[in-house]
């Protein structure tokens, strides 16, 4: 069997990355990295790290605004599935390269399997969650993260082709906790464990908006802790030209840094007293280390958090997130709601099971 895996932003390489070695174990594997994240510290560094195989095809697609990225990718997809002719096309998440692959394949015939599928935010202001909808509903196999994910999936009339397979993120989160030496990593920032906050600012609504990134600057400089802040390239840049970068470097207590390689990331939010984050992919890495997590979006997809009591929405309100990172959830209870950390041999157990039928 081929399958066409196509990836293009950090989140969907840490994804990508135990797939990958299950898939090739027993599969064909073409790998297509679209270049929708092509900095080297937020693509090249991972690829190494996490021991994915170099992209076979390698899209050089960049940044640009969202129709101009996703039809440039859609153009460049469509070329390598035609060449490839896979027996399936394999995406991951809410990017725009997660949209342009599944169309890609969808107006080709060729069967989508979409990791993370049924999440849902239910606020569409997201491009994330546009993205979300319409991949799910040109896909085939539908491989899910949580109950929830399947459950939102049927509320909306899609029922074949579902399956539950554990989020693919805690194969990855565990793997590298397990070889990152995390006392290295504080020590390198010259920090204690739960002596600091950890933060990650990258998401458009954030970082391209000057009030709310301003509200956020804020807050960080307000909270209890000192704050370490690995900065997006986007936000960087963002934050000079609004001139934040002042505001947040006058700030005693907040440590803008580089990005920083995965593994190094894992050991900072294992030792975080508490996480600060609009990502997604970070929100779901707290809770499996037990880490309390406030996150500076108004919604998210992964509700689980929430219902369990161990993720606050803050939105970039200032006066929230310095609350909430003064009153930090830690519930006692703490279940397996992403499964068992071997979701990607249910991923390809799945492809290998194909779609079903009605």
């Amino acid at each position: 069997m081929k399958v066409v895996s196509i990836v293009g932003a950090r989140p969907q390489f840490i994804k990508a990355a135990p797939v990958c070695r299950a898939l090739r174990t027993r599969h064909e594997e073409v790998l297509v990295h679209t270049g929708q994240h092509y900095d080297r510290a937020m693509s090249g560094v991972f690829f190494e790290e996490l021991g994915i195989p170099e992209p076979d095809f390698n899209l050089g697609v960049g940044s640009g605004s969202h129709a101009h990225q996703t039809a440039e990718m859609l153009a460049a997809i469509e070329a390598v599935l035609v060449e490839q002719a896979p027996d399936w096309v394999l995406v991951y998440g809410d990017t725009n390269t997660t949209l342009a692959g599944g169309l890609a394949a969808a107006k080709l015939d060729i069967p989508v399997a979409h990791v993370e599928a049924g999440l849902r935010s239910f606020d569409r202001r997201m491009p994330e969650e546009v993205n979300r909808v319409v991949v799910d509903h040109v896909s085939s196999l539908l491989l899910c993260p949580t109950p929830a994910a399947v459950a939102n999936l049927r509320d909306e009339g899609i029922t074949c082709g579902v399956a539950l397979v554990g989020d693919v993120m805690l194969d990855t989160a565990r793997y590298q906790a397990e070889i990152a030496p995390a006392g290295d990593a504080l020590a390198a920032f010259g920090v204690e464990p739960g002596g600091y906050f950890l933060a990650t600012v990258h998401r458009a609504g954030n970082s391209d908006d000057p009030e709310r990134l301003a509200a956020i600057v804020r807050a960080l400089g307000r909270v209890a802790r000192p704050v370490i802040w690995p900065v997006h390239p986007r936000t960087a840049k963002n934050l000079a030209v609004f001139g934040l970068d002042v505001v947040a470097r006058a700030a005693g207590n907040v440590r803008m840094v580089d990005p920083v390689p995965y593994g190094e990331t894992i050991a900072l939010l294992k030792g975080a007293a508490a996480l600060l984050t609009d990502s997604g992919g970070m929100q779901k890495e707290a809770y499996f280390f037990r880490v309390p997590c406030v996150t500076l979006r108004d919604a998210t997809e992964w509700v689980e958090t929430v219902e369990l009591g161990w993720n606050v929405l803050a939105g970039a309100d200032e006066e929230r997130i310095v609350a909430a990172a003064s009153d930090l959830p830690r519930p006692v209870s703490h279940p397996d709601v992403y499964g068992d950390g071997h979701a990607a041999e249910a991923i390809v157990s799945a492809i290998e099971a194909g779609p079903q039928t009605a």
